[in-house]
């Protein structure tokens, strides 16, 4: 068995790997959420 197939056989590899992509989606999302902001901000007081 490699290392590779040992590490995706393993349960607490696949719970780091979700934690981490909800990690950074909810950081994607926080980014997408203020530069929105800050251009919906700079239009309306121009």
């Amino acid at each position: 068995m490699s290392s590779l197939q040992m590490l995706l056989a393993d349960p607490v590899v696949w719970g780091s790997l979700l934690g981490l992509s909800i990690v950074l989606g909810l950081c994607g999302y926080y980014v997408w959420l203020f530069l929105t902001k800050i251009a919906h901000s700079d239009s309306e007081q121009c």
